[in-house]
């Protein structure tokens, strides 16, 4: 491991100790305490490049301040317009930053925009009551007020989070990519420094419950990266060897790249779980990113705390056992850096300029690809995604629900280790980051899966099967008519 990757194993570890002293601490030493913390490990790591976070922030909140009912938008274009100059420092020959700059940089930009996204819907709920004439009561996830500087300060340089990892074994001076998350809302922040009797939420089990399997995947990273080191695909040598062979690395490529984002993201959300961060009674139904989607009162007194069961689903960046066992390339999606899906589904998919599911899906792969870095093997890859998701919908369409039960198990098998390919295949992209290393090792294996996935796109268009979108609007649709005849009988 390099220096750099000891440093941040020791600021995830760091930050669960912490965690357990400000579990219980009240609401100013949690804002402050964290933010302070936070603002150490950024000028540690990061030195004078701190600045670029400082200028972030101040930009987002001058937007905020200025068009509130616009600053989702405003905000958006800031900070992705800011990553651009961030990446171009070296170009315009000014320093260029470190690996945590980057990963502090990325989290960030989430943040921010999802700040003045919350600040919006205050400002337009606030607009509806003055118009209606009347008050309503709060609702759910809406922020009380718009926060001042020294809130959004506080909220950004949060300890909790702050940066998780990034690979930086790349021969040249790039970085490999970060291992971002989990992002977490201001109304999630904010709940956690007001948590009303925070010595009644469990931390301890369920931090240990999070914790136990990261050991084991550790030591297999350790032994697969060692075993089948990723340098070796950009030898020449490499290209000499048996077609078989070429296809078959890429297998043990993902697994390490898996086993080191499963680390980092355990341990992130260990360190938000010891800290109670995150934290909602399992009643409210949390999703990952977004928070809790039902209302539940507010506990009157510690035993009453005490007596409801409480998850971390607000947190939780990666379902391990989702990712590799789902059967569909969407759903692989979904268990892979949970909290960033979210913010993509809600930031950019659900506002893409389109509503064809597929183009949607292409405009959030290309702004993900874009908000990882402008490295080549980003975009080839993320822009594989819309290709294998259209194949995968229009061919499941078509086809499957046509088969008996046995016919529908064995076609899952075999859907399963397509997916488990594909995503072999779009992780060499992303982790060879070039154009040239990239297309050498997808032209080596004759770019097998992007042949494969126009095949099964064709075959489910001849066949008559429907996008995902048809399918969720007939869906829809059916649900209605039953219901209307519900409703006539």
């Amino acid at each position: 491991m390099t220096p750099e990757e000891w440093t941040y194993l020791v600021v995830l570890l760091i930050s669960i100790p912490i965690g357990f002293l400000f579990k219980k601490a009240g609401p100013g030493l949690k804002k402050w305490g964290a933010a302070a913390v936070g603002l150490g490990l950024t000028l540690f790591t990061c030195g004078p490049h701190a600045l670029h976070s400082l200028i972030t922030i101040l930009g987002t909140w001058a937007l905020i301040q200025a068009q509130p009912c616009s600053c989702h938008a405003l905000a958006l274009a800031w900070t992705f317009s800011y990553l651009l100059f961030f990446r171009a420092l070296s170009l315009l020959g000014l320093p260029t930053p470190t690996p945590f700059t980057n990963a502090i940089q990325l989290l960030l930009t989430l943040k921010l925009v999802s700040l003045a996204s919350e600040v919006q819907d205050l400002h337009l709920a606030q607009k509806k009551e003055i118009a209606s004439g009347f008050n309503k009561e709060p609702t759910l996830g809406l922020l009380p007020e718009v926060p001042s500087l020294m809130e959004t300060l506080s909220y950004s340089y949060c300890y909790v989070g702050i940066m998780t990892g990034t690979d930086t074994r790349h021969p040249t001076t790039c970085p490999l990519p970060p291992s971002t998350g989990p992002f977490f809302r201001y109304r999630t922040y904010l709940d956690w420094l007001e948590q009303p009797f925070p010595g009644a939420v469990p931390s301890l089990r369920p931090l240990l419950r999070r914790a136990w399997p990261a050991p084991l995947f550790g030591l297999l990273f350790l032994l697969s990266s060692h075993l089948f080191p990723l340098e070796a695909v950009r030898e020449d040598a490499f290209y000499a060897r048996p077609l078989p062979t070429r296809l078959f690395y890429m297998i043990p490529v993902f697994f390490a790249f898996r086993m080191r984002f499963y680390v980092a993201w355990i341990a992130a959300e260990c360190g938000c779980i010891a800290a109670g961060f995150g934290a909602y009674p399992v009643a409210a139904k949390a999703r990952a990113g977004g928070g809790p989607t039902l209302q539940c009162p507010t506990p009157s007194s510690p035993e009453n705390a005490a007596s409801l069961e409480y998850d971390y689903e607000t947190i939780r960046n990666i379902d391990c056992y989702g990712t590799d066992f789902c059967v569909r390339v969407r759903d692989g999606m979904r268990y892979w850096n949970m909290t960033v899906q979210w913010w993509l589904a809600q930031y950019i998919y659900k506002s893409a300029p389109a509503r064809s599911y597929v183009l949607r899906s292409a405009w959030t792969m290309l702004l993900s690809a874009y908000w990882h870095g402008l490295h080549p093997g980003y975009y080839l890859s993320f822009m594989t995604i819309p290709l294998c998701l259209a194949a995968e919908g229009y061919l499941e369409s078509a086809l499957r629900r046509h088969l008996s039960p046995r016919g529908q198990q064995a076609w899952d098998w075999v859907h399963w280790f397509l997916k488990m390919r594909a995503y072999d295949y779009m992780c060499m992209g992303f982790v060879l980051l070039t154009m040239g290393d990239t297309l050498r090792y997808w032209a080596s294996i004759y770019y097998w899966i992007h042949f494969l996935a126009l095949a099964c796109l064709g075959l489910g268009l001849a066949l008559g099967g429907g996008s995902p979108s048809k399918r969720k609007t007939a869906s829809q649709a059916t649900t209605g008519q039953a219901r209307e005849k519900l409703r006539e009988e």
